[in-house]
């Protein structure tokens, strides 16, 4: 692509992605200083199609940025009015009281939300500002200047034959160049993954964890709705195969969001995170809930599971990254949104006191000082050791090590166990498939659980087949060759749209093939690949998912 000559456009800040993080930096940066020219730039075909959250929005970042929120008619219409936490075993379940829980973990005063919708009305907020927002146009490179600093963004190819290279009707896309560039693409970001390792930026951190995250929304009968209830599980179905839990929450409109999240470091590569979600919905006090109703939407995408003690460093030459680039999620909270808005704002702040002073393309460290010593990371560091805790002695001992921990840190602002290490990554996780047994999973009964490709229908996700595939394999041979041997070929199970099938016909070598219309861009197979072959790449602008109000 370097022979390609293009137009460029110049701004004060470039942004990449159109989500909390990004459209926070956005009108931050217009209300310090109206006359800076800012650009958001969205790879879904509106603001929001490829957004996917759970979610209860705690609304202290928008309190800090739009303090009328409410006057400005936020789409923020269910707060929560009751908390519940159940363990669950196969048959029935047991109710964990509230009481003990640390104050971090009420969920009074926060919202149950659409967060695509709350970026709906945010990118409103901010062209209302001045700032201009262009969705459809994937970010596909980085733009680098003299001295190795990020310069901008080429943003808007289409076109390309499908081996990748110029044809006909291929469209350059344009550059645009800031004097910074802020990355907020989410959970492992092509950009962002490339920014990490060309500056080093994990160096001396722990590496990033992740899990997916799969969610339905669900029309229910209006008697079994009660809206403003706010339920997490754990225990079944995932027992001592995977970390993880659900979430069930009663918004408006007998709708309830139905989320399960399987966390990405576990050893048996037979795990099915989709198939476990499905049997999930079979528990009694599930499937009680959902009987008589209809599902109406389905989406997935990987969360950042790190936090404190994995967040790279956040600033190279000219570059920030924001929100989920970084992993900001507070893991037993089961937020990150919020902190996300922080940290947009905070890269604003940063950005507009360097522009005042005439500096450019230099590293904006007084926005990471801000994001480590302040809220974020007062958030995030009296919960650091869960997910560790979790990982390592598994979920009971965590339980109560974690609400421990957390109580401790709470009222004498220390831990006993310091900060523990995540160790292996997710992909070096995975264990040979000869270690673990095969794991049987129930067919879908088509009413309460579903197959994969039925359930990405209702993700509406559509990619122009002729295009170069956004998932590019390292080595074509390594599927076949090693994954399938050695751990079973897990691309099959663990991806949650069906993109990855083994076809095995009589008197033939086993073929693997790449389904990537069904992508729904949740990052897993970038992640979770135990030979991490497979790098995810961004798909032509508005391409992917089209989630209505996930």
């Amino acid at each position: 692509m370097a022979e390609i000559e293009r137009e460029a456009m110049e701004y004060d800040v470039v942004i990449v992605g159109a989500g909390p993080a990004g459209l926070s930096a956005a009108i931050r940066l217009k209300q310090l200083d109206a006359d800076l020219d800012v650009v958001v730039l969205e790879k879904g075909s509106e603001v929001g199609a490829h957004v996917l959250s759970g979610a209860v929005l705690d609304p202290c970042g928008l309190d800090k940025l739009i303090p009328d929120w409410k006057e400005k008619g936020a789409p923020l219409n269910t707060p929560v009015k009751e908390d519940n936490f159940y363990m669950l075993g196969e048959a029935g379940e047991i109710r964990i009281p509230n009481f003990p829980m640390p104050p971090l973990m009420n969920n009074h005063g926060n919202y149950i939300v659409s967060m695509g919708n709350v970026c709906r009305w945010m990118a409103e907020q901010a062209e209302g500002l001045g700032v201009e927002i262009f969705p459809g146009m994937a970010c596909s490179e980085l733009v680098y200047g003299d001295n190795g600093e990020v310069k901008g963004v080429v943003a808007g190819v289409f076109g390309l034959e499908p081996d990748g290279s110029i044809g006909e009707g291929t469209e350059p896309g344009m550059e645009l160049h800031g004097k910074y560039v802020f990355i907020s693409e989410g959970v492992r970001g092509s950009l962002a993954k490339e920014i990490i390792g060309k500056y080093n930026l994990q160096a001396g951190k722990e590496p990033q964890k992740f899990g997916v995250g799969m969610k339905e929304i669900w029309e229910i009968v209006p008697a079994k709705h009660k809206e403003g209830t706010v339920t997490h599980t754990m225990g079944w179905p995932l027992g001592g195969n995977a970390g993880g839990g659900s979430f069930v929450y009663h918004l408006d409109n007998n709708q309830v969001y139905v989320g399960f999240v399987v966390h990405l470091n576990y050893k048996n590569p037979h795990m099915f995170p989709y198939m476990e979600f499905q049997r999930f919905k079979h528990h009694p006090m599930i499937a009680e809930l959902l009987e008589g109703g209809k599902r109406v939407a389905y989406g997935a995408r990987a969360i950042s599971e790190g936090g404190y003690q994995s967040m790279p460093k956040m600033v190279a030459p000219g570059v920030a990254l924001l929100g989920c680039s970084v992993g900001m999620v507070n893991v037993p909270r089961i937020k990150g949104n919020h902190n996300a808005m922080l940290s947009g704002m905070a890269a604003a702040e940063a950005a507009h006191a360097a522009i005042g002073e005439d500096r450019s393309a230099d590293e904006l460290n007084d926005y990471e000082t801000k994001v480590r010593t302040g809220e974020i990371g007062k958030d995030l560091k009296k919960v650091r050791n869960v997910k560790p805790m979790w990982s390592k002695w598994g979920m009971l001992v965590s339980l109560a090590l974690g609400g421990f921990d957390m109580w401790f840190q709470t009222l004498l602002g220390f831990s006993l166990f310091g900060t523990m290490s995540h160790g292996k990554t997710d992909a070096e996780a995975t264990e040979a498939a000869d270690k673990h047994k095969v794991i049987d999973y129930p067919k879908p009964d088509g009413k309460i659980s579903f197959d994969r490709l039925t359930n990405v229908s209702f993700a509406m996700t559509n990619h122009e087949e002729s295009q170069p595939c956004h998932l590019r394999l390292k080595d074509d041979s390594i599927p076949v060759s090693v994954n399938l041997p050695k751990y079973a070929e897990p691309a099959q199970r663990y991806c949650p749209a069906g993109v990855y099938e083994v076809v095995e016909e009589e008197g033939k070598e086993p073929r693997f093939v790449v389904n990537f219309q069904n992508c729904v861009h949740c990052k897993t197979c970038d992640i979770k690949d135990p030979s991490q072959n497979i790098t995810w790449l961004t798909p032509q602008g508005g391409d992917g998912p089209n989630y209505p109000n996930m």
